[in-house]
């Protein structure tokens, strides 16, 4: 008689099923999770331009296509807060975008028609932007209690792009016709002189229709505002004059500095340099390569600023996780503790992709070691939708969820004027910026003809 242990036949059928299905499902999971394949520095940079565009192009606001100020609803902003400066370094990455046919050239004009058309019926005063808008309505969002009127740095960096554009989209069709004219009319209609208090030596950041000059903040550098001074010697109709740049920008106890940090000697601003964004925000459009005026050669300032920031984390004096030759940056983004403007007399142990990524022109091959380590050893943590997250610590193994306007675009722009050289063409052949630089004594190739 022979006895069945039915538990015993049951398990080696059940594993051979298993094995079986196993085996036939495997070459299904191998394709759908393929193995990450080393991309040349080439492909490389396409892909992270590319992928970070999508910040500006899927997630921009649907109503009136601007920049989202973040990714998250963190201090309680909600979904239809959206930025102007911000915005207009997504303006920049609409027409890398274009320019590169990562979207076609009538797709970018008609997002651009979007925002020019909705920034034509916003909330302005004497034609400067607030820093927020309600991306639906128009209105402005205040970004403090004071801070409800016109932002005229943020307006600056708006300007900057529109600009760009105005250059980029001249071909002889009614869209771009459209287009132009509109950009035109939004540059021509910034009262810039009205930030000189009534015809101060000074510039004001703000001005607000409820709260007047009280912010009482003058615009002093060294920092990002040069931008504002050269945009507001350029208006054709309310620009500033020269006094008030030498009078008010070129006049703090930061403004010269000299001393050597590291070994690099920085001729302009705080020691170490500050915050990384100080190099960047305002040469997104201005080209940097040859500039000088009595002050400095801007290139060797912004070139040694970020080969401090760089020297720093490599010397690691903190002794911080995860510093090195490849990972390194420091500027303003999010961090553990909320926000915060990290530099190297200001460090957290939080590194920030946009710091080396928008220092492509300045450092190109330790900036390239950097995109390294960010995309193939720390990639699984930071990278996402929309490039890379806004910072991480290694110290305090945090990784940032969160993406901002201000970090991504000038990824973006700084590694297409390092790849083409794209957006500095189209800002330096502006005939307005030509002349406000003239105005302000500024030597440039682009002022002799000799352009790069």
């Amino acid at each position: 008689m022979i006895i069945y242990n039915a538990q015993l036949v049951f398990i080696p059928f059940m594993m051979k099923q298993l094995i079986t299905i196993a085996l036939a499902v495997l070459p299904l999971i191998t394709q759908a999770q393929p193995k990450k394949q080393s991309l040349s520095d080439t492909a490389l940079l396409e892909q992270v331009q590319k992928q970070t565009f999508r910040y500006f192009w899927n997630f921009a606001h649907p109503v009136s296509g601007l920049a989202r100020e973040r990714s998250n609803e963190s201090f309680s902003y909600g979904n239809e807060v959206v930025t102007t400066g911000g915005s207009g370094f997504g303006i920049m990455a609409i027409i890398v975008a274009a320019d590169r046919h990562w979207i076609t050239r009538d797709e970018a004009v008609k997002r651009l028609l979007k925002i020019t058309g909705f920034l034509w019926k916003a909330d302005s005063y004497h034609g400067v932007f607030p820093h927020w808008l309600n991306g639906e309505t128009g209105k402005m969002i205040p970004f403090s209690r004071k801070d409800d009127g016109g932002d005229l740095v943020e307006t600056s960096f708006l300007m900057q792009g529109l600009l760009c554009v105005r250059q980029y989209f001249t071909a002889n069709t009614p869209d771009e016709q459209n287009l132009r004219n509109q950009v035109t009319l939004l540059w021509e209609g910034v009262e810039w002189n009205w930030h000189t208090r009534g015809g101060m030596d000074l510039l004001y950041w703000h001005w607000s229709p409820n709260n007047g000059w009280s912010m009482n903040f003058e615009l002093r550098g060294w920092n990002e505002t040069l931008i504002t001074y050269i945009l507001g010697a350029s208006s054709p109709k309310y620009a500033i004059d020269a006094r008030v740049y030498h009078n008010c920008f070129a006049q703090s106890n930061h403004f010269k500095n000299g001393k050597s940090f590291y070994g690099i000697t920085l001729p302009l601003g705080f020691d170490y340099g500050g915050p990384l964004f100080f190099a960047q925000y305002s040469f997104l459009g201005l080209d940097p390569r040859g500039l000088t005026d009595r002050y400095a050669d801007y290139w060797q300032q912004n070139k040694n600023h970020t080969l401090i920031n760089y020297t720093h984390c490599v010397r690691n004096p903190n002794h911080f996780k995860g510093y090195s030759e490849r990972c390194w940056g420091l500027t303003a983004s999010d961090n553990y503790e909320g926000y915060n403007a990290h530099s190297p007399d200001n460090d957290l142990g939080v590194i920030t992709p946009t710091a080396a990524l928008s220092s492509f022109p300045y450092t190109p091959e330790q900036s390239m070691k950097a995109v390294r380590y960010f995309y193939d050893s720390v990639g699984a943590k930071i990278w996402g939708d929309y490039g890379f997250t806004d910072a991480f610590s290694e110290q305090k193994n945090w990784y940032a969820t969160s993406y901002l306007a201000i970090d991504q675009g000038p990824e973006i722009v700084m590694i297409e004027n390092y790849r083409t050289g794209l957006l500095w063409k189209l800002f330096m052949s502006c005939p307005e910026v030509q002349s406000g630089l003239r105005k302000l004594d500024f030597k440039s190739p682009w002022l002799n003809g000799n352009e790069k």
